[in-house]
Order: structure tokens, then sequence, then C-alpha cells
């Protein structure tokens, strides 16, 4: 049964929209917590410390902070390898290309695929940098605030960064609307309000997320 759901593409289609909004809810926390570095090191360090001990007692150092990461990962396998399967029984279906392009198709449309595959590269270059220090000159661990101005104070940091979040920006924008209309959420009378959430939501995410390298640029966080 489960075998036969997940063949089917309307099985892909929502395990692409469940999985999305999977991810969706975590940048909403991660972009809330991210603007603590606004309240100086000692708030945004705590904060840190703080993830690593949710839970506490019961649960172990870290557990729940690698619960969370457990989760998430497999909510990005699952997305991208739906997205990947979806895409390439799209070109089946249509061997040749299309005569016309579709007049109407916005830019956020056109460029999903891009932008997933710029996310995926960005979150790989993320963890290198402020997870595990690999790809980070001076990473010193436990001290993530000096860390993230450190990253944000170099022009291949801010580029990379902010590229990703205008991608993920025209990523959310798109596909929580098309998350809504796969669970049976949208319909004609609700859609336009839900086109709304969903640029709202790009917005708020995107100038959340940038907020932080704009403020190490100038100063604002040092």
């Amino acid at each position: 049964m489960a075998r036969t759901v997940w063949d089917s593409t309307v099985g892909k289609k929502t395990v692409m929209a469940v999985s999305g909004l999977i991810m969706l809810l975590y940048l909403v926390v991660h972009m809330i917590g991210n603007l603590k570095i606004f309240f100086g090191a000692g708030e945004f360090d705590h904060y840190a410390h703080w993830l690593r001990t949710i839970g506490e007692p019961f649960m172990h150092y870290e557990w729940t902070l690698w619960l969370i990461r457990v989760v998430l990962v497999a909510a990005v396998v699952a997305h991208a390898v739906s997205a990947y399967q979806l895409s390439r029984r799209d070109l089946r279906a249509r061997p040749s290309k299309y005569v016309h392009k579709k007049p109407r198709a916005s830019y956020a449309t056109r460029t999903m695929r891009w932008g997933g595959v710029i996310l995926g590269l960005f979150v790989v270059w993320h963890i290198l940098d402020l997870t595990t220090g690999t790809v980070h000159p001076g990473f010193r661990p436990g001290h993530p605030y000096q860390n993230v101005v450190d990253t944000f104070s170099t022009w291949y940091g801010n580029v990379i960064y902010i590229v990703a979040m205008l991608a993920l920006g025209l990523h959310i924008r798109h596909g929580f609307w098309s998350a809504a209309q796969t669970l049976g959420v949208g319909s004609r009378t609700r859609d336009r309000a839900l086109k709304t959430v969903a640029n709202v939501l790009a917005l708020l995410l995107t100038a959340g997320f940038i907020a932080v390298p704009v403020g190490v640029m100038t100063g604002v966080v040092s």
C-alpha cells in the first residue's frame, strides 16, 4: 500500500508538500533564534547552549537537537527525491521541448528546480561553516556569536548566504501555495489569501535571515 502511494504522482506531491511544511516550520523557528544575535553575544550564545539542553534531564545533552536534525534530514531527503523523480517523470511525459513557453509562469515557478539545487548546496556549506567549522578558518567551538560575525565579515560569506536566502524566498513563495493545493486546502475563494500568506512568509523569512549578515556588515552586530 505504501509502495503504491509512493509510486503515484499524487503520493510524491504529498510527500513534497508535507516535508516542505516541516522544513518551513523549522525555518520560522530558526529565523527567530537567529535574530537573538541583535541582543548581544551573551544572549545568542546562551540560546545556542539551550538548544543542546532541550528536554533535560529526561533527554540527554544534545539528544533532542539530534532528533530534530534526523527529522530535518529525512524531510530534506524526501523532498529532494520526490522533486527529482517528479521532474524526471514530467520530462518523460513530454520528451520534446515546448514550442512556446508558458507566458504566465512566475519567476519562482520557472526557477524552483535551480533554487532547490542552490539551497541544497547552501545547506552543505552552512553546516561545514557554522556547525563543524570545516571550511571556517578560526572556527571556535562553543562561540557561535563570534563564528557568525567572522563568517559575515567576509565578502564570500555574505554573497553565499544572501544569494541562498533570496533563492529560499522564491522557493517558499511558490512552494507554500503549491503545497496548499496538493493537500486540498486551496480553493477559488481561498487562493488569493493563500498566495498572500505565501508572499508574506517568503518576505519575512528572507528579510529575517538577511538581517543578520546586514547587521554584521553595518556594524550593528560586531
